[in-house]
């Protein structure tokens, strides 16, 4: 597996209601990931980038999905990994303060 670079596993936030809930209530934070990133490589990125403390990170691969966009236009979505991030306590992540 080829080694990614720190910037290269974060893609994005995935800003929503239920991760903000879970940032708010729970110290989660949500973000796409690199399709082919490991735990680890997610835990080192979020610790360097961020400058906290990462206690649990849980991880999902979203599938494809279909659509279509009127009458004979057929749409895909591209698959992609979603990795929820629990903080230690006292740590936050300021990109999120809205």
């Amino acid at each position: 597996m080829p080694e990614l670079h720190l910037y290269d596993v974060l893609r994005r936030p995935i800003v929503s209601e239920k991760s903000n809930m879970l940032t708010d209530q729970l110290n989660k934070y949500v973000f796409e990931v690199a399709l082919n990133a490991n735990k680890t490589q997610i835990r080192e990125a979020i610790e360097v980038i961020f400058n906290v403390k990462v206690s649990a990170i849980n991880t999902m691969k979203m599938p494809a999905k279909r659509g279509k966009r009127g009458r004979k236009i057929y749409v895909r979505s591209s698959a992609y990994k979603k990795a929820v991030v629990t903080l230690q306590p006292g740590d936050e992540i300021k990109l999120f303060d809205v």
